[in-house]
C-alpha cells in the first residue's frame, strides 16, 4: 500500500481549531484527510461547519469528543486555563494508549527560557522560568511516558504570519500610536504559519514521531526582525521602547539536530519577512 492511501486512511482530530494555528491546520489538512475541529467560541461558522465540534475544555470532558470522532491521529492546539489543558491531555493520554492513536502536540520553545546562554535542541533537558513554560513541560513529560512512536512534540517559536496575532498586536499598536516594545538582547528563531501547517502535513504523511524544532534555520534578534516587519506593515514613524532584560544576549531558540525535516520544509527569516511582504 502507497504512503498516500495509508495516509487517506486517518482521522484527524484538532483541539483547538478555531484559534489562529488550529485553523491554519485544519484549512491544510481538511482537502486531504477525514478532519474533525472543536471550537469554544460559537460562531455561525464554527457552528454550520458539521466537522466541527463545540468543546470547552474548562467545562467539557475531551474523552466523549474523542469517542464520537474516533481520531488515529490528535493535534492539540489547545489553549485555555492551564489546570484543564493539563487534565484533558491526561484524558487524551488515555484514549491514545486504549485506542492505538497518535498525538502531535504543540508546544514552545518557553520550555527552555530559563536557558538562555545557548539555542536549544531536541534532546537538551527542558528548564522554564515561566508559568507558561512550566506548563508546557508538565504535558511534555506527561506525553514522553507513551509508546514513542505515538507521540510527536512540535515546539514553536514566535509564529507570524499575515493574520497572525503578532502582526495583528503590531497593527493595533500603530493603529493606537503606542509604542512597539521590542528586546534588543533576546537572540530567537521564527516561525511562520503556512510552512508549520506544511511541516506538520508532511509528518503525517511520513508518520514522524519523537521531538521536532519548527523553526527558521537562522537566528535573529527581537529588535531587528520586529523593526523589519513594522517597516513591511506602515510607513508611519513608530515609537519603539527597548526593553533590556539581561546586561548580555540570551537565547530562546528551537533549532533542529537531529530530526531535520526535507530541505523544501526548511526557512530563513528573510523567507519569512519576505512572505510578510506579499
Amino acid at each position: 500500500m502507497t504512503e498516500d492511501t495509508e495516509a487517506h486512511k486517518h482521522r484527524i482530530l484538532i483541539l483547538g481549531a478555531s484559534g489562529y494555528i488550529g485553523n491554519a491546520i485544519y484549512k491544510e489538512l481538511a482537502p486531504y484527510f477525514k478532519t474533525f475541529g472543536t471550537y469554544r467560541q460559537p460562531t455561525k461558522a464554527f457552528e454550520a461547519n458539521k466537522q466541527f465540534i463545540h468543546y470547552d475544555v474548562e467545562i467539557d470532558d475531551v474523552y466523549e469528543i474523542l469517542e464520537a470522532c474516533k481520531p488515529t491521529i490528535i493535534i492539540s492546539a489547545l489553549r485555555g486555563d492551564f489546570n484543564a489543558q493539563v487534565i484533558a491531555h491526561q484524558h487524551i493520554v488515555e484514549y491514545i494508549i486504549g485506542s492505538g492513536s497518535k498525538l502531535f502536540f504543540l508546544s514552545s520553545a518557553n520550555v527552555f527560557d530559563a536557558y538562555s546562554k545557548y539555542p536549544s535542541y531536541e534532546l537538551d533537558k527542558t528548564l522554564s522560568h515561566s508559568v507558561y513554560g512550566h506548563f508546557k513541560i508538565k504535558i511534555e513529560n506527561l506525553l514522553l511516558r507513551l509508546p514513542k512512536h505515538q507521540v510527536a512534540i512540535i515546539r514553536l517559536p514566535m509564529v507570524f504570519g499575515a493574520g497572525s496575532p503578532r502582526i495583528q498586536e503590531l497593527k493595533s499598536a500603530i493603529a493606537a500610536k503606542e509604542a512597539v516594545e521590542v528586546f534588543p538582547n533576546l537572540i530567537m528563531n521564527v516561525a511562520l504559519d503556512k510552512k508549520v501547517t506544511q511541516q506538520i502535513h508532511y509528518m503525517i504523511n511520513r508518520n514522524k514521531y519523537g521531538v521536532f524544532h519548527l523553526g527558521s534555520t537562522d537566528l535573529v534578534h527581537h529588535d531587528e526582525f520586529i523593526n523589519d516587519v513594522l517597516a513591511l506593515i506602515t510607513k508611519k514613524k513608530i515609537v519603539i521602547k527597548q526593553v533590556f532584560t539581561s546586561n548580555e544576549d540570551r537565547y530562546l531558540a528551537v533549532l533542529p539536530k537531529f530530526n531535520s525535516l526535507a530541505n523544501h520544509l526548511q526557512i530563513t527569516s528573510d523567507k519569512i519577512l519576505e512572505e510578510l511582504s506579499k
